[in-house]
Parts: structure tokens; sequence; C-alpha cells
């Protein structure tokens, strides 16, 4: 009924080499898949680690930052104490009548129960 001829043996060979070549193709592309696959891997590991040094280097200049702050109120303190025991020492009651102003005045500004 039906009978080959050669365009049919010519087709079969067409569809073979065009299966080789998608199978050469696929095999290529799953070899770009995976160096792409790699790559982007060593990429966001690459960010990660610039991401962390900067971090860390804005935590550094943050630390030093704190510490000049830290040290910059440690000596207006110890300063304002100097001066505090100055005035307590020169006028003793008029420092007296400040804190009990002060008292005072905490003790209106507390809610009552």
């Amino acid at each position: 009924m039906f009978r080959q001829s050669g365009n049919s043996s010519a087709i079969f060979t067409n569809i073979r080499e065009i299966d080789g070549r998608l199978r050469t193709l696929e095999r290529q592309l799953e070899g770009v898949g995976s160096r792409a696959s790699t790559n982007a891997a060593l990429v966001a590991e690459s960010i990660g680690e610039t991401i962390a040094s900067a971090l860390s280097s804005m935590g550094d200049r943050l630390r030093g930052r704190a510490k000049s702050v830290g040290s910059e109120a440690a000596n207006a303190g110890s300063y304002a104490l100097r001066r505090l025991s100055a005035e307590v020492e020169g006028r003793p009651l008029i420092m007296l009548a400040v804190a009990v102003g002060v008292g005072i005045l905490v003790g209106l500004s507390l809610p009552r129960h």
C-alpha cells in the first residue's frame, strides 16, 4: 500500500541529522547554563563579601565616633562637676536653695495617684 521512495529515506536522514544537531545544541545549552549558574553564585558571593566589608568599615567608623563623643561627654561632665563643686564651696546656701527649688519642681511635675 505504502511504498518507500527515495524521498522518505532522505527525509529520515534529514530528521536524524536534525535530531543529532538538537541533541548537540541541548548539551551545549546545558553547559552554558551550568557555567552561568556557577558564575551567578560567584557574583553573589562577591557581592556579599563587598557588602560585609562596607558594613564592617562603617561600623568601625561609627565606633570611633562613638568613642570620641563619649570622651567629649566625659570631659564635659567632669568640667561641669568641677564647676558645680567650686560653686558649692563658694556659695553653699545659694546652691542649697537651688537644689530645694529643683526638688520641688520635680515633685510637682510627677503625676499623683
